[in-house]
């Protein structure tokens, strides 16, 4: 499969991406070597293989969920860099 201008640009268009004029060329070049790369990897015999989830045979040892009553306000905020009114104080994003 091999991809053309007018799919180049549709592909921009549906991705909200900007691509110019002079760009287009490059950027169908680009898309034609990973659909190329995609086709060497459907050549790779995967049959019987399980799939992995992680590379990593290592096991996340999962602690237990324990019930606390909470009530740590003050150790909890002195953690902030800045806190004001018993609550974090962050800088004003929106005048």
């Amino acid at each position: 499969m091999a991809v053309d201008s007018k799919t180049v640009q549709k592909v921009a268009l549906l991705a909200k991406l900007k691509v110019d004029d002079d760009k287009v060329e490059a950027t169908k070049d680009e898309f034609n070597k990973i659909l190329k790369w995609i086709e060497q990897l459907d050549e790779v015999e995967t049959q019987g293989v399980e799939p992995l989830v992680s590379v990593n045979e290592e096991h996340l040892v999962c602690r237990e969920d324990k019930v606390t009553d909470g009530n740590i306000k003050d150790e909890i905020l002195a953690n902030a860099p800045e806190s004001e009114f018993g609550y974090f104080a962050v800088p004003k994003v929106v005048e």
